[in-house]
């Protein structure tokens, strides 16, 4: 391997020389060789502090995970696990059957499902459901999320037929009867999760078209996205669609995200009436997208913390998000002060902090920041650069002028990290 970059490295270095650039020293390239034999070396994806007050941040992988679902993904990681046996009777078992029972006591579903992912949960199920059918959805929930995930496309590529009614901004029942025929295999609502419409709106809720569904056999399924189990209103933020009044509404199939306002792993959950998700579980694609045994492990340790009562303290997205404002200044506070102690001006500010994931669009919370004001040879942008360069990188963000960081998204055990890649990047 030294070899091969060490060419690697020769290689560049001629073709510069050839375009006019001066050679460089035998150290330099040495030091290229190395760095590159240390970029290859080191693990990665690389542990961050995400100091931005984004609560889940998306480039940064989402929810955090709670130490027991940490602990479950690492006693199944290190050694064999009964994944799919049958303890009792000795035969081959089902892998869902580790978390369908949580799923059903948490949400009220008759049956439930996980698959890798959201985009892969709802592939499946009309997949399943509606190939070579219509499917018929409001045009105001056509909808894009991050990544170009569209609905029109998934529903092309599950070999279904969008039939889109309605307005952007106004859709009534009546519009979904109207729209049926023979070939309709599906109704499908999606919740509007990275975008607000307001204003003169209508929108038709689950209750009306489970309705509608009921009398002339025709599921309704509903993407909810953010797999939001506990009241987000109780928080002072929008109220967000929970899986739980979904299935109370009737709904078929209710699909939503592990690693969002859940707060657990990647993960694409199902759940809904028995007969739709035995379905999807004997559905070819169900084996091409089905849940690893550390995410599943993991999760079904999340799901324990809402079964419990314990989610609030326990799932570190929702000890952020009920974190108060007060709490997030003392910490702010506490860091300005150990930073005194360096040398390092800070101060602190007022602030908000975004719930982001695709969740709750144009919600904050109120919050505090520590501001470090740059030297006045250095920009904001080279702090914040060498903040990420640092041995522990730290994500913070920019705001009048100033690099902020917000407590609120550091974990407690990060503060003494957080404290020194601030001072070390100062000092420099």
């Amino acid at each position: 391997m030294v070899v091969d970059l060490a060419r690697e490295v020769l290689d560049g270095v001629r073709k510069r020389v050839l375009a006019g650039s001066p050679a460089p020293a035998g150290h330099q390239i040495a030091e290229a060789v190395l760095d590159l034999m240390t970029d290859l070396a080191e693990p990665s994806p690389r542990p961050v502090i995400n100091a931005t007050g984004v609560v889940i941040h998306t480039n940064l992988g989402r929810a955090p995970l709670s130490d027991a679902a940490l602990a479950a993904a690492d006693a199944v990681g290190r050694g064999y696990s009964d994944l799919e046996i049958d303890l009792g009777t000795g035969r081959r078992g089902s892998r869902q059957a580790h978390l369908q029972s949580l799923l059903r006591r948490i949400t009220g579903a008759e049956a439930a499902l996980a698959v890798n992912n959201n985009a892969s949960a709802l592939l499946l199920g009309l997949s399943a459901l509606a190939a070579g059918r219509e499917v018929i959805v409001s045009r105001g929930e056509a909808v894009e999320i991050g990544g170009g995930f569209r609905i029109p496309d998934v529903l092309r590529q599950s070999g279904c037929t969008l039939v889109d009614v309605g307005t952007t901004n106004r859709t009534y029942v009546r519009d979904y009867a109207d729209a049926m025929t023979e070939q309709t295999g599906a109704f499908l609502k999606a919740h509007a999760s990275n975008f607000k419409v307001e204003g003169f709106t209508a929108f038709v809720g689950e209750r009306e078209l489970v309705a509608l569904g009921e009398s002339s056999g025709v599921p309704v399924l509903h993407d909810v996205g953010s797999g939001a189990l506990l009241p987000t209103d109780r928080y002072g933020l929008a109220h967000e669609p929970t899986p739980q009044e979904s299935i109370a509404a009737g709904v078929g199939l209710v699909f939503f995200s592990g690693d969002k306002l859940l707060g657990g792993p990647q993960a694409g959950i199902v759940v809904g009436k028995r007969d739709l998700v035995t379905r999807l579980e004997r559905h070819p694609l169900a084996r091409a997208v089905r849940i690893d045994k550390m995410s599943l492990a993991s999760l079904t340790a999340t799901l324990a913390h809402y079964a419990m009562g314990e989610a609030e303290n326990k799932v570190p997205v929702w000890r952020m998000i009920s974190t108060s404002a007060e709490d997030v200044r003392a910490r702010a506070d506490n860091w300005r002060a150990a930073l005194a102690t360096h040398q390092v001006q800070t101060g602190v500010e007022p602030a908000r902090s975004a719930i982001g994931g695709g969740s709750l669009p144009g919600e904050t919370l109120p919050s505090w920041t520590l501001s470090v004001d740059p030297s006045p040879d250095r920009s904001p942008e080279a702090v914040l650069s060498a903040l990420r360069d640092h041995s522990t990188p730290v994500i913070a963000r920019i705001a009048d002028d100033t690099v902020r960081l917000d407590p609120r998204t550091v974990l407690p055990e990060q503060d003494d990290d957080v404290i020194r890649a601030i001072a070390t990047v100062m000092a420099r």
